[in-house]
């Protein structure tokens, strides 16, 4: 896309795919037919059976490994930092003690 033209066509594309796609979510659904399932309660019976205590568990397990997980992270990191920090130092005493 070289030129400001084919920019502005494709921001209109996107732009006008965003609002056809709104336009389709908001609209209103039509009224189905005899022993036909709607979309709403289909969806309403695929996740009727869903356990919100096991989900709570296991989300709240993940967290805590998750934030074990980057405590030790920031442990190691802060080591090696305090290393290399000391590695410099060493590096700057030897060159400043060899051009005295």
């Amino acid at each position: 896309m070289k030129g400001w033209r084919s920019k502005l066509i494709f921001m209109f594309i996107i732009y006008f795919s965003g609002f056809a796609t709104a336009i389709y979510f908001l609209a209103p659904e039509p009224e189905s037919e005899p022993g036909q399932e709607s979309k709403h309660r289909v969806f309403q019976t695929s996740f009727g059976n869903f356990d919100s205590q096991e989900f709570v568990n296991s989300f709240n397990s993940g967290m805590h490994k998750c934030i074990g997980f980057g405590k030790e992270a920031a442990f190691h990191t802060g080591q090696y930092i305090k290393e290399k920090s000391k590695d410099s130092e060493l590096i700057k005493s030897v060159s400043q003690e060899s051009n005295s």
